[in-house]
């Protein structure tokens, strides 16, 4: 059975005091349960975050790495770096990092391999627009984000990693996939990884990211391969957090 996974993804938010009080609030109400809970939290804030949630059941990461080691690359944080601040988690692929800079397969899939290598935890994230949608290409198009990184790092890296499937339409829109049209999805990324090694398809974990909330979050998780959730907006709530993390019980 798989291991249900809620990673809270902070995108560009947060100060000291904000940070801080949620840290304080989900230590104080998460009972530890079969979910793995996982924050990740904008570069800065990654020393606080560690002080904060040491010896505590949840786990921290960043929402991007470098695929180089060390270097002139200005602006860039590598995966050792992340280690030293007890990162367990990296999200890579994220849709805004591919629309807003630029990002394509081939560096997502050097990311991918920098961060297996480092022992730490890829969650590697796949989605279709809007207009992918409605042309019908949604499987077509996650099935290639998927292989490209497949094909470079190999499918036994996945047996390390974390998918997430986050329709770029639903992201902050306050729009949901319906669970049928998640599950759908899921299934399809699972199928495409089984074609190439069935073991590593089924223990999988695959998370649903687009503006899941408390209110559809129970819903969305008893899906059968929806195996919990990367939240966006409401993992900066400590109470909204809570409650997705309770439902992927």
């Amino acid at each position: 059975m798989r291991t249900p996974v809620v990673a809270g993804n902070w995108k560009m938010n947060g100060s000291k005091s904000t940070v801080t009080a949620l840290l304080q609030g989900l230590k104080q109400g998460l009972n530890p349960g079969r979910a793995s809970v996982v924050v990740c939290a904008p570069f800065p804030f990654l020393g606080l975050v560690a002080d904060e949630l040491s010896g505590s059941a949840i786990q921290w990461g960043a929402q991007n790495a470098s695929q180089y080691p060390a270097g002139a690359y200005t602006g860039e944080v590598s995966v050792g770096m992340l280690q030293e601040f007890g990162c367990s988690h990296v999200i890579l692929g994220h849709s805004e990092r591919r629309a807003l800079f630029s990002e394509q397969n081939e560096q997502i899939a050097a990311k991918f391999m920098a961060v297996i290598d480092a022992g730490l935890t890829p969650i590697l994230c796949v989605g279709e627009t809007l207009e992918q949608r409605e042309a019908g290409t949604t499987a077509q198009v996650v099935e290639e984000q998927l292989m490209a990184v497949v094909d470079a790092a190999g499918v036994i890296a996945f047996s390390k990693a974390i998918l997430a499937y986050e329709p770029v339409w639903a992201i902050g829109t306050g729009r949901t996939a319906s669970p049928q049209q998640a599950q759908e999805v899921h299934e399809t990324l699972r199928k495409r990884l089984a074609a190439v090694d069935g073991a590593v398809a089924d223990k999988l974990p695959i998370l649903y990211g687009g503006s899941v909330k408390a209110a559809n979050a129970a819903e969305l998780f008893a899906c059968p391969d929806i195996d919990g959730g990367l939240i966006g907006g409401a993992s900066l709530d400590a109470e909204a957090f809570l409650a997705i993390c309770h439902a992927a019980e």
